[in-house]
């Protein structure tokens, strides 16, 4: 049996392409804080993708930058 399960959360990424409304970088930053305050370590933030094909990942760049540094898998 495993002594370490390690979970992935893929919402900033997966989860937000499939919603209606698109969040800025600064609201995508600000759901990956409150990811990690509630202790995830692994968190897929962004795609970089065309924002033509992919709204929801315009400005990943942006995201990247903005998040903290740290004990963290982005």
């Amino acid at each position: 049996m495993a002594e370490n399960i390690i979970i992935n959360d893929v919402g900033p990424r997966d989860g937000l392409q499939n919603q209606a409304r698109v969040l800025t970088p600064a609201q995508r930053i600000q759901l990956i804080n409150s990811l990690i305050a509630a202790g995830m370590r692994n968190i897929e933030v962004g795609a970089f993708v065309s924002p033509k094909a992919v709204p929801a990942m315009a400005g990943t760049d942006e995201v990247v930058a903005g998040l903290p540094r740290g004990d963290y898998e982005f």
